[in-house]
């Protein structure tokens, strides 16, 4: 198995949540506000070409889940939609990094939309939980964003499991809003930890069921998407 793992998609946007933005909890990109917007930076976990713009966005270039003027606008987008969408074939899992609610989110984000395979996405979720649990006794509730935190539209991992990837989750880190986005120092490494163990689960889950009496080539990507899978300073997706 191959991994391909982003420390970081949001670059511009992590970097500005250090040196400019007193709160440190810049969410979006940098991309310069569209004409007659005084406001900068697109939701990029709104911005995949999946049911975008339909729910849970904002056309509001001030919002904080701005949707971005058109699907994959943004090159941060544009360059995940290139690199997996071209090699989709070879893909099995896809796993996206984010925090906080302690949370492990399936496709898909719209109300009343199912995954073909949602029963065995939840089934690998739900042991995923449980391992997690055992490093540290912290819970993470598994579901569809609908059904356990909100309804949202335009995210990569519904994107991803759109393009015919099986297996598409979304990690949300600690805590469950008593630190929220600024996690303490002495919580991160349990918070990767914890997090190690859901992700091994599932890639050892799709490892097995794919080359258990078959030789073949495949890819994992690992979509980390916070700098060491657990910089709880800013949400950066």
């Amino acid at each position: 198995m191959d991994f391909y793992v982003t420390p970081v998609l949001n670059m511009d946007g992590y970097i500005y949540s250090w040196n400019n933005d007193i709160t440190r909890l810049w969410r979006k990109n940098r991309s310069p506000g569209t004409s007659g917007c005084k406001c900068d930076g697109t939701d990029l976990n709104r911005n995949f070409d999946n049911k975008w713009g339909t729910i849970g966005t904002s056309t509001d270039c001030c919002s904080n889940v701005y949707c971005g003027s058109s699907p994959v606008s943004e090159p941060e987008a544009q360059a995940v939609t290139y690199f997996v969408g071209s090699r989709k074939d070879d893909f099995l899992c896809f796993l996206t990094i984010h925090s906080y609610g302690q949370l492990l989110l399936v496709p898909y984000g719209q109300p009343n939309v199912t995954a073909s395979n949602y029963n065995e996405l939840m089934k690998v979720g739900l042991e995923a939980a449980d391992a997690i649990k055992k490093v540290h006794g912290m819970n993470y509730t598994v579901g569809t964003p609908p059904d356990v935190l909100y309804s949202y539209s335009g995210s990569s991992r519904d994107w991803a499991r759109k393009q015919g990837i099986p297996f598409c989750y979304t990690f949300e880190l600690r805590d469950k809003g008593t630190f929220g986005f600024k996690l303490p120092e002495d919580q991160i490494q349990p918070a990767c930890e914890e997090a190690f163990s859901g992700a091994m689960h599932i890639i050892t889950y799709v490892h097995s069921k794919t080359f258990s009496g078959a030789v073949a080539t495949t890819a994992v990507t690992l979509w980390t998407l916070l700098l060491a899978v657990c910089v709880t300073s800013t949400n950066l997706m």
